[in-house]
This record gives structure tokens, sequence and C-alpha cells, in this order.
């Protein structure tokens, strides 16, 4: 009896786990809502320096009463290019002679103009309150937005290096636990923030928490369900994702105040953690951790749950360890990141795959992140932003399926590539092409991390596959970190984003067709084999693979919503 056969003979997917992995995917709700809040209270309403008229100009304080709020910009403020009332600058005094219809602005030496050294007015029609409102970080501090996001990014980077390590350490059910509680104090502690500083702060705590909550979910839910209904499992993690999103949308309408979206967003987790300390810690890693007895425990509770009273009563330590012995080899194994790199048909593997897992986050993140620039409604987009992950995710697994994982993969981005870099000559003039070609970037991306899960698991044998799901997951997360920083470049050369965003994904799609095809292809378990290139295995043993690599999969199937 394998020990997926243990978990069928006491309720398989039973009262217990239908319940444990409910209870596990609520909280995706709202880390994904986390995951692009900055979207909406980060947001950069429409602004212009605040309006001062010196009573001892010409035309006085009675005329300044009279004149209506539209006049007083005109003779306050000067106009860009796009007759917009400039951001950053105003006049040094009055320009009354713009009030005649017939007046020119031919004559710049008498409209000298000064930097906003009174403060902002920020159009608030849309958002009462952001970051950016409140912190002034505009015209020169209008960098720091990008920056906190960077920052965010980097959390998630260091809580999947810390959490992940420690979890296998400590154990599942302790990290996201503590993960639940990181993540309610320090987002609370965020929505009080008293300045831009305390607020980075308490975002890298965010984004760490986040990473400890993914990790952990997914671990659980699939070290606990049967091997026959993981894939449907994960495949319902990851809607919630997308679900989640768009409930984002929901809310940040509701709460135009950064403050109270920040708030709300981030109180459910208490109770989150509360309920956490019901759930089970997984067997497996309580055996292979050497704490079998706990094991026997804790699977003699699930069956009382699922009503096999009389097989869970059946188990003891020897019957555990009898059922493990493939896993309990596998984890005596000692491979390091050296090993992804060391022979040459993994190290292709590596530096291809590598390079998908960055783009396919890069991009990502650089039109999730930037709604604002498409001129329509921004809590709209966020919605098709969202709603576009359904039929994407389906497509990619349809795709998979008939096609073959590198065709999938390899198409996915450059045609996500191809849709970025098609905007830069759609005219602004035509936002619904322009929204239309971004949502379905979006959604091919959407496709490629669906597909990047699984055929990363595939590529890598057994011995070595947790090790490299680590490196294409460490490398997702550096490309969060980069797309922000690279928008920034935007303020210089409007065209550079794009450019960049649009041509990353297509040079990592041509290096995606030089990976091997795994559709219907048997597991590898050693290095050995893929150097050789061969991967015929006994058929009897499929099984106990498909199980392995679902383990290892399992806690970045989430993707980045």
């Amino acid at each position: 009896m394998t020990f997926a056969e243990l978990l069928d003979s006491i309720g398989g997917m039973g009262r217990f786990q239908i319940i444990h992995v409910a209870l596990l995917v609520i909280p995706v709700l709202m880390t994904a809502s986390h995951n692009l809040l900055q979207n909406f209270s980060a947001a950069v309403p429409g602004h212009h320096c605040q309006i001062r008229v010196a009573a001892n100009s010409t035309g006085g304080t009675n005329m300044t009463q009279r004149l209506s709020t539209k006049d007083l910009l005109r003779v306050s403020i000067p106009m860009d290019g796009e007759w917009e009332p400039e951001k950053c600058r105003r006049f040094v005094t009055a320009q009354w002679q713009l009030l005649n219809p017939n007046a020119t602005l031919a004559n710049g030496t008498e409209m000298e103009t000064e930097p906003c050294t009174d403060g902002w007015t920020y159009d608030k029609s849309i958002f009462t309150n952001t970051i950016i409102m409140e912190w002034d970080l505009v015209c020169n501090l209008r960098t720091l937005g990008q920056m906190a996001q960077s920052i965010y990014m980097a959390g998630v980077l260091v809580g999947a290096l810390l959490f992940g390590s420690l979890a296998d350490r400590f154990g599942r059910k302790a990290l996201l636990s503590w993960s639940y509680l990181q993540m309610a104090v320090s987002g609370t502690c965020t929505a009080f923030s008293p300045n831009f500083t305390a607020y980075c702060i308490f975002r890298f705590l965010v984004g760490m928490a986040l990473s400890g909550i993914i990790l952990n979910c997914m671990s659980l839910v699939v070290e606990w369900v049967p091997t026959n209904v993981r894939t449907i499992a994960g495949t319902v993690v990851g809607y919630c994702a997308t679900i989640g999103q768009i409930v984002l949308a929901g809310l940040a309408y509701a709460l135009p105040d950064w403050r109270w979206l920040q708030f709300t967003a981030s109180m459910p987790f208490f109770i989150f953690f509360l309920y956490s300390w019901w759930f089970a810690e997984s067997a497996r890693w309580l055996v292979l951790s050497g704490k079998p007895d706990r094991a026997v425990q804790v699977l003699k509770k699930v069956a009382q749950i699922n009503r096999k009273k009389e097989e869970g009563d059946k188990l003891n330590t020897e019957v555990l360890k009898s059922n493990m012995k493939k896993e309990m080899a596998l984890a005596q194994s000692s491979y390091t990141l050296y090993s992804l790199v060391r022979t040459p048909n993994v190290r292709r593997i590596s530096c291809c795959i590598s390079s998908v897992w960055f783009a396919t986050s890069f991009a990502f993140y650089g039109l999730a992140m930037d709604l604002q620039h498409f001129g329509f409604n921004i809590y709209l987009i966020q919605v098709a932003f969202g709603s576009i992950d359904i039929p994407a995710k389906l497509s990619a697994a349809i795709g998979m399926s008939f096609i073959g994982r590198r065709f999938t993969q390899a198409a996915s981005v450059i045609l996500a590539g191809l849709a970025i870099l098609a905007n830069i000559f759609v005219p602004r003039e035509l936002k619904a092409l322009r929204t239309s070609l971004a949502v379905l970037g979006k959604g091919c991306l959407a496709s490629s991390f669906n597909c990047l899960y699984l055929y990363t698991g595939e590529l890598y044998p057994t011995v070595i596959r947790q090790t490299g799901m680590g490196l294409g997951s460490t490398m997702a997360r550096v490309g969060g970190i980069v797309a922000p920083v690279v928008r920034v470049t935007g303020e210089y050369f409007p065209y550079l984003p794009p450019i960049i965003y649009g041509t990353a994904p297509i040079i990592s799609g041509i290096a995606a067709i030089f990976l091997p095809e795994t559709l219907n292809v048997p597991l590898p378990d050693t290095i050995e084999e893929v150097e050789r290139g061969t991967r015929a295995r006994d058929l009897k043993n499929e099984d106990q693979k498909e199980k392995i690599l679902l383990q290892t999969m399992g806690p970045a199937m989430l993707q980045e919503s």
C-alpha cells in the first residue's frame, strides 16, 4: 500500500478534506487583493500646484474672488503640451491677460514659473485619499510610488526564501498560522502608517507574509487530498486567486480611501489566524521529520472526522513508515543549487526555464500594476484583468493536454509580448483597442504561469525537482521587483517600458523552444536520466511519481495573483 492508498483508506476526499481545503482557500481571495492593492492605494490622481494669487497683484483680491475655478486655474497654472494644467509648475504672478480669449502665450518673459512650493491640489473625484496624495509623492518624488511596489516584491522574495526553509524545519501548519498573524498585524499597521518610510517597512512585511501563506497553503492542500483530485484542488486554489482580483475592484470602489482599503483587506487575517489552529499538520512532513507518532495521531483524527474510525484504529508507526519508504529514501538524497547547472542538459533547462519565469512575472507586473495608463475606469479594468484569467487558464490546460507543454508555453509568452508591443503603435485616442490588447497580453501571461508550474516540475528529475521549482519561483520574484523600476524609465523615454515589457517575453518564448517536450512522457527520477535523454520508466511507479510531482510543484501553483 502506498501513502496515497492509505489516505484513500481513511476517507479519501472525505469531510475533513472538503472542510480543510475550503478553510485554506478562503484566505487566498484576500492575498490576491493584497498583491495588487497598490493599484488603488498608490493611484496617482490629477493634480496641480496649489493656487496662490497675491493680494497686491494686478487685479487684486476682489477680482480673484469673482473668478470661476476654471479661470483662476488659467491665470495661475501654465498648460502643458496637451492643454492640461502643468503638474509641477505654477506662475510666479497671476497672468490676468490670459483671461482675454485672444491672448497668446508668445511672451514667455512675462510668465515666469516656479515649483509647487506650497503643495498640490488633487482631483478627489475617484480617490478620496491615496499615499500619493497624503505624502505628495509627485513631481520630484514621483518615483517613490514605484519604489514602494519594488520593496513589497522584495518582501515576497525574502518571504519565499525564509518561510520555505522554515516550513521544512517547523512544519506547514505553524508557519501558515504565523503568516496569517504577520499579514494581519503588518497589514493593519500599514493602514496606520504615519509616514512613507513606515508604509514601505510594513508593506515589506506584508509581502513576506504573503509568500508564507501561498507556500504553506498549497502544501497543506496537495498533501492532504488524494492524488486523483489534486489537479482539481490546485485549480480551485488558482481560481480563488483570480476571483480575489475581481473582489479587489469592488473593495477599492467601495473604499476610495487607501487607509480604509488597507485596513479592510487586512482584518480578515485575524480570523484566519484563529481558525488555522484547527488545521492538521501534514502527515508526510511529520514522518519525514522523524515524528511518526504525531503523524499517526493526526491520521486517526482525520479518519474519525471522515467516519472511518475503524480504519484509523489499525494505523501505527510501522504501517506508516512502510507506506512511505520511497519518500523517506528521496528525502535522504543531498543536492544543492549547483546541481541545476552542473550537467549540460539540466543546465540548458535551468537557463531556458528561468528566463521564462522571469519574463512572465516581469511583464505580468508591468501590465497589472499600471491600470491608470489606459485611461478607462480603473475599477472596470481591474475586473477585466481578473476575469481574463478564467478562460486563459482553461485554454492553457487544454493546450498542454492536447498540443504539448513546449508549444503552449512558448506561444503564450510570445503572444503576450506581441500584444504589449502592438500597443506602442495604437494611438492613445483608441482607448478600447489599447485596453483590449493589454487584457489579451495579461491573459496570455496568466496562461504562461499556469503552464510553467506543471512544465517546470516535469522537466526536472525527482531528486532536484523542488530545487528547480525554487529557482523558478525566485526568478519570478526578481521579475516582480524589476518591473516597477523599468516603469520609472517611462518618465524620460515614454516608449521604453512597453518595448522592454514586450521584448522580454518574446525572447523567453524563443528560449522555451529549446526545452524538451514532456507531454505523456514519464517523469525522470535522476539527473543521469535527463542527461541520457531516456525517460522510460516502469509504468507501475507512475502513480507514485505523479504524487511526488504534485507535492513538490504545489507551493508554486497559486501564481502571482
